[in-house]
């Protein structure tokens, strides 16, 4: 059975085209594709339009993926990380 730490988000390791590595909270990165999805309305895949929501979209991206190509040679990467030891 999986040990219950492995599924605990404390915080994300966010890497974006042309900017500086940042570290993000769940809220702060969910926050972030809401708007990159408000701003860029042709990322949704057909998948994602299946959520009405853009907040479900949002979710939906962070539980399942962890990169979004917002536009040619533009990226957004996201990856789990634990604070503690």
């Amino acid at each position: 059975m999986p040990d219950p730490i492995m599924y605990q988000e404390d915080a994300y390791v966010v890497l974006e085209s042309g900017h500086s590595e940042q570290i993000l909270t769940p809220d702060e990165l969910l926050t972030k594709l809401i708007q990159i999805l408000a701003e860029h309305p042709d990322v949704r895949s057909p998948e994602l339009m299946r959520f009405s929501d853009p907040t479900e979209q949002a979710r939906h991206l962070m539980e399942t993926t962890c990169e979004l190509a917002v536009s040619p040679g533009a990226y957004l990467q996201w990856y789990v990380v634990r604070l503690e030891k």
